[in-house]
């Protein structure tokens, strides 16, 4: 409890380095973007080839847990004016590369993918896949609400090459389904994992939350039993982010009296840890746990773990191109962000610009500061060269890493720092001691929402 109540702070959970409220977007252009963009396409499809990511935003009720950038509608009448969007939006990036990208990634993301039609989400990927090369391990995916992903959906994307998915679960507590407006019975999700195991579909990922309303041991331990009814290859257990005043009012549907106190949610965190472990999940990165066999847990054992802002994967591009609305771009040298709002994105790709609200140009030292924060994301480790152990951050990160190593949280040698058990739940704050720009910048808290 002790150490719970020193280190529950703010802290990002780093999807990128620098994390997104701290890029230096005054001194971003976008046409050095553009042009480093383009001399990194040339050098990165002919290696490792890219990766993409389609933002579909729509949603046809609201979850109050909910962070997301989404629209609540529930027209379907917004499905083929959007798919054109993005299909313009492919076209300048396609003009900007000059040549066929080699694709090993592609990920749906929302909002929720399968509010989209089977045939419109066919129709969307067969034009994007025409413009080009699959490459033999090319890994595709898609999250799904289990209230709406149908048997045609799995089998259409299925024939395109997808074969993992992710589903939205949270809770399967009825008192906590009902206060973040998600009803969804067992036997909905139990229908829709038969139906994908039918098909083929050979990694299966749960989201789970963790400090939601209502929330028990007693839900915690209930959900967890049924979930491993259906074994899925990997579960996301995730820590509930409170941030309505990020978020708005969607938050504000339950009060902050009916959610698990800081205590209370350290206990349900350790509770769903070791009944995952006692499963058998390893846990592989941060929130993330894998059956042994899956090919995230082969890429964790093997040190081929990687982090962007899909979440943790087991292929490595250092260029992700992001479609639609409020989606990143990153080619390792620069990230760019989508306008967030619907409108004024679709505006901008009908005048034939590229949609990009905010960027940063990653410096040496960001460079160099990314690969430490990835390394201990994906294997909670990392080493030293020379080189490293001459930059200040790098030697202010380590000071501030004394207390945590004080604490048993990590281990300090002259050859690089290494998570300890203790210290796994605690990742974020251990990062956050190599985060130069947030030292730096000394933003508001509320920037981020609790590392606990």
């Amino acid at each position: 409890m002790e150490l719970l109540q020193k280190y529950n702070v703010a802290a990002p959970r780093y999807t990128s380095y620098p994390t997104v409220p701290l890029w230096d977007s005054e001194t971003f252009s976008e046409e050095q973007w553009k042009h480093s963009l383009q001399q990194s396409f040339a050098e990165k499809n002919a290696g490792s080839g890219i990766s993409l990511y389609l933002h579909l935003p729509f949603c046809e009720s609201l979850c109050t847990y909910c962070g997301c950038n989404k629209y609540i509608t529930v027209n379907h009448g917004h499905e083929t004016p959007y798919i054109d969007t993005l299909l313009k939006e492919w076209e300048l990036y396609l003009q900007l590369f000059g040549e066929r990208p080699r694709l090993r990634e592609v990920h749906l993301g929302g909002g929720t993918p399968t509010f989209f039609s089977p045939d419109n989400l066919r129709m969307l990927l067969t034009a994007i896949f025409d413009t080009c090369d699959i490459l033999p391990d090319a890994a595709f995916s898609f999250e799904g609400h289990p209230n709406n992903t149908t048997a045609e959906h799995m089998q259409a994307l299925y024939e395109l090459g997808f074969r993992r998915m992710s589903l939205g679960i949270q809770d399967l507590d009825p008192v906590v389904q009902h206060a973040i407006n998600r009803i969804q019975p067992f036997e909905t999700v139990e229908k829709v994992v038969k139906e994908a195991r039918s098909i083929g579909y050979t990694s299966i990922n749960f989201d789970l939350i963790y400090g939601l309303p209502f929330q028990t041991q007693d839900s915690i331990r209930d959900t967890i039993t049924q979930v491993m009814q259906l074994s899925p290859e990997r579960i996301s257990f995730y820590s509930y982010a409170h941030v309505p005043w990020v978020k708005g009012n969607g938050q504000r549907l339950f009060s902050e009296k009916d959610l698990p106190k800081d205590g209370e949610k350290r206990a349900l965190y350790e509770l769903g840890r070791s009944l995952l472990q006692a499963y058998g999940y390893e846990e592989i990165g941060m929130d993330h746990f894998a059956l042994p066999g899956d090919e995230l847990y082969t890429a964790w054992k093997a040190g081929r773990l990687h982090r962007n802002f899909m979440g943790y994967t087991v292929t490595f591009t250092e260029m992700l191109i992001g479609l639609g609305v409020s989606a990143i771009s990153d080619h390792w040298q620069a990230y760019v962000q989508n306008e967030k709002n619907l409108a004024a994105y679709q505006a901008r790709v009908r005048e034939g610009r590229f949609p990009v609200c905010k960027g940063h140009m990653l410096n040496g030292e960001d460079m160099l500061l990314r690969k430490h924060i990835q390394a201990l994301m994906c294997g909670f480790r990392t080493g030293w060269t020379r080189r490293d152990t001459d930059c200040d951050a790098v030697i202010e990160g380590l000071q501030r890493l004394r207390e945590p190593e004080q604490d048993g949280l990590v281990t300090v040698t002259k050859a690089g720092v290494t998570v300890t058990e203790k210290g796994k739940p605690f990742i974020r704050n251990i990062c956050m001691a190599f985060d130069a720009r947030l030292w730096r910048s000394e933003p508001a808290a509320r920037l981020f929402s609790s590392s606990i």
